[in-house]
């Protein structure tokens, strides 16, 4: 049992990450915590593809003279690693966005509080 805990410890980490980020999006308040939140969320879901993507022994995918092309085993899949750097590169930009977004309602409303913009809004 304890095996199967330290082996899948990366899987752990980002149910863990998880968690985290889906509290700070539903139980907090303030639109610069729900943002944060945000980014850890994804963070861990860019970390759950990397891990799943990953294998021990595995070389990158360019040919190497000491390892047989017919050993697929051997080489690790590029797929994942390049769809995750481009979640990431899409998720700064994103966040980039909604800081600029957040900074604007500060400045129009005066508060980030999500109740207090509610009200004022209607």
């Amino acid at each position: 049992m304890v095996e199967f805990f330290t082996g899948h410890y990366a899987y752990w980490f980002t149910l863990i990450l998880l968690c985290v980020g889906l509290y700070g999006i539903i139980f907090k308040r303030n639109l610069v915590k729900k943002t944060i939140g945000l980014a850890i969320l994804q963070a861990s879901v860019v970390l759950f593809f990397v891990s799943i993507a990953s294998k021990w022994g595995a070389t990158v995918t360019v040919i190497d003279k000491n390892i047989p092309v017919e050993q697929v085993e051997s080489y690790l899949n590029p797929l994942p690693h390049t769809l995750m750097l481009t979640a990431i590169v899409v998720g700064v930009a994103t966040l980039g966005v909604a800081f600029t977004l957040m900074i604007a309602i500060y400045n129009r409303y005066g508060t980030l509080d999500e109740q207090e913009l509610l009200e004022k809004i209607q």
